[in-house]
């Protein structure tokens, strides 16, 4: 299954809206076949490591990270495929989270006679598919918060300068991160301090630059902004307030850009309503990049999955910097957020700490 799990890894980043998922074959105690699911609308994991077999393995046994599809989508279903290699013993991951679909594949094989084990590495599974679950419980992309700032807390100095905080190799881990998700999302302030591209920049040009979201309520964008002038392979989508004129957002149609208008809610995007919209057009992951106004509205909208945080080794010593969330905080520690399942890693001398909040009820 940890094979399986590594080949799963393969399409992260690919195959949205549908789950990353591996599949290893095993005969006579050796691995005989490996397969991924590298796109939607391509062959599936389970049908792939088949294939190398010339679809017919009657001794073997298929370990594969998440339930065998039983429906017809826009390939047919993998059970079929799973039944007429002749394979007798299938190990799984974990169930199939879609409530219109779960345990109905592992059912149909064990009711053709096939011996079904669920449950292996299940967290593991589950993890590799964060944002899978969350886009088919919830209705909306799984968002994921990142941050870089001083050791005193900072996200930029009083003038709004922040480049760079973070160094080379931190920013390296940030392109990967896009290279894996569908959007990346910032509000007006961040696109009018820092101009950002927000494209994927890795080595050899292999990166896949994500949807850009701008959140700009009353249009305040720049037409000359890079997230409206680059040359990309991935659009742009400005989310406005409902309430703006159709000739105002006009010029920024077409060329790759286009825009949303969303209601209100205190006189700012309603950011529940514009995930479910999201959710509706299949996007299944955000990474947030700020800035401060956006992040304490996600915060306090309950919204944000995951976080990154790099803390750089800088100081600014004042007072007067700007936070990584903006608008009210609460008023005793005891009401502070907490983070669970925390992990640390090192970039030369940054530090990142991952993990997901524990949202207090």
């Amino acid at each position: 299954m940890r094979l399986a799990l590594r080949e799963a890894r393969k399409g992260l980043g690919r195959t949205s809206p549908n789950p990353a998922v591996g599949a290893v074959i095993v005969i006579n105690g050796e691995v005989a076949a490996r397969g991924y699911h590298r796109r939607a609308g391509l062959p599936h994991a389970e049908v792939e490591a088949l294939s190398r077999l010339g679809n017919h393995c009657p001794e073997g046994t298929l370990y594969v990270t998440l339930e065998p599809c039983n429906h017809v989508g826009k390939t047919p279903p993998c059970t079929q495929a799973i039944l007429k290699s002749g394979i007798r013993k299938v190990v799984v991951g974990m169930k199939d989270p879609n409530p219109r679909v779960t345990g109905g594949g592992c059912a149909f094989l064990e009711a053709h006679g096939i011996d079904v084990t669920v449950g292996v590495l299940e967290a593991e599974c589950r993890r590799l598919n964060e944002d899978f679950l969350v886009s088919v419980r919830e209705g909306r992309p799984f968002v994921i918060a990142k941050s870089a700032m001083t050791l005193d807390g900072w996200t930029a100095t009083s003038a709004g300068h922040s480049k760079w905080i973070s160094n080379e190799e931190s920013r390296a881990f940030v392109n990967r991160l896009r290279n894996r998700v569908d959007a990346v999302m910032v509000g007006i302030g961040t696109v009018l301090a820092d101009n950002p591209s927000l494209t994927t920049r890795l080595k050899k040009g292999k990166g896949r630059d994500p949807l850009r979201i701008v959140v700009d309520t009353h249009l305040r964008i720049p037409r000359d902004a890079k997230v409206v002038t680059q040359h990309s392979s991935a659009p742009t989508l400005i989310v406005t307030g409902e309430g703006m004129a159709a000739p105002d957002c006009q010029p920024f149609r077409g060329g790759g850009v286009s825009t949303l208008a969303c209601p209100l809610r205190e006189g700012k995007i309603d950011l529940k309503a514009l995930m479910k919209r999201l959710g509706e057009m299949s996007v299944m992951s955000v990474l947030l990049e700020g800035g401060a106004a956006i992040m304490g509205s996600m915060l306090r909208e309950r919204l944000i999955d995951k976080f990154y945080l790099f803390k750089a080794p800088r100081l600014l010593c004042g007072d007067d910097g700007v936070p990584m969330a903006g608008g009210p905080g609460p008023e005793k520690m005891d009401n502070a957020m907490l983070l669970k399942d925390i992990r640390v890693r090192r970039f030369g001398d940054d530090t990142l700490i991952r993990g997901y909040p524990s949202y207090r009820t």
